[in-house]
């Protein structure tokens, strides 16, 4: 982040508007912020705070302690450029507070602006919302601001003195460490998990299969060869029933087809009578059947004999 400008009014010693022009102080290279105790160096870095975040940390009893005592009003508005992935924007932060009562202040205006070439673009214009623009574009909370970048009076060697986690996240933040640091956490978090799970599994086979040491393997071993042999044993007097009941299916598929011509042979033998008197009839139906010529020989001569008598 790269300071431009800054504007504020009616914050602590500031009681009057005044501007800081960056880009012309930062024309050396660098510069410093000089004067006597109370001259108001340290209100210049809690103006660009309160502008960036809404509120200033050492202020005591909120906003309403860096408000000049003779104001009604407080007003900041701070330009910065921000440059990453091969470009460079400039934005505006703009904030106003009104004091309400003696012990109360109220934000009456923010505003988050990017400024280009073809006019201020407002992107948010809620206290909240303005806030949240300013950590997404930065990268940093007021916390990691104020520890790496506006050291408060007092505050170095709280700096110095961060371990642990605190120091951890700050670092991520201000490096976008996040995909190395809780991100590679919650990748190596889920495969414990899972590790822990597999574990957990597997111990539970191992409890559901029992003991599992030489002398239950030999145990287990030599009641195989019992079963394997037992299971011989049986396949040989199954394979002999087998045949056995092979053998008496036949005998039985026999006895049926016995049973059966025998009934068949005593219905003939009952019919045979039946059978004989239907025999003859047939042999006198064909010896009929043989004098038929003649008799009709004969009945054409006793017609030719009538017709002959009957011309005499």
């Amino acid at each position: 982040m790269k300071p431009i400008k800054l504007r504020l009014s009616g914050l602590q010693s500031y009681r009057e508007a005044q501007e800081v022009d960056f880009e012309r102080l930062c024309e050396a290279g660098v510069f410093g912020i000089f004067g006597p105790t109370g001259s108001g160096k340290s209100s210049i870095l809690d103006a660009v705070t309160l502008a960036l975040y809404g509120k200033v940390e050492r202020a005591a009893n909120g906003t309403q302690g860096i408000m000049n005592q003779a104001e009604k009003t407080l007003a900041v508005a701070f330009t910065f450029d921000l440059a990453g992935g091969g470009e460079q924007k400039r934005f505006r932060v703009e904030r106003q507070f009104k004091r309400g009562s003696d012990v109360s202040v109220s934000n009456t205006l923010s505003r988050f602006v990017e400024v280009t070439e073809a006019g201020d673009v407002v992107i948010a214009d809620k206290l909240a919302d303005v806030t949240r623009c300013v950590e997404a574009q930065i990268g940093l909370n007021m916390q990691d601001f104020t520890r790496a970048v506006v050291l408060p009076q007092g505050k170095f060697a709280e700096f110095l003195s961060l371990t642990g986690k605190d120091r951890r996240s700050m670092l991520q933040r201000l490096f976008h460490l996040e995909r190395y640091g809780d991100g590679l956490a919650l990748k190596l978090s889920q495969r414990m998990k899972a590790a822990d799970a597999a574990l957990q599994e597997a111990a539970a086979e191992q409890l559901g299969l029992g003991d599992a040491s030489d002398a239950a393997v030999a145990a287990a071993a030599d009641r195989y060869r019992e079963a394997a042999a037992a299971a011989a044993e049986a396949r040989a007097l199954f394979a002999e029933a087998d045949r056995q009941h092979a053998e008496r299916a036949q005998v039985h598929e026999r006895l049926a087809a016995l049973r059966e011509k025998e009934a068949l042979h005593a219905k003939l033998q009952a019919e045979a009578p039946r059978v004989a008197e239907l025999e003859r009839e047939l042999q006198r139906l064909a010896a009929a059947e043989r004098l038929l010529p003649a008799l009709a020989a004969a009945g054409a001569a006793e017609a030719a004999l009538r017709a002959a008598a009957l011309r005499r």
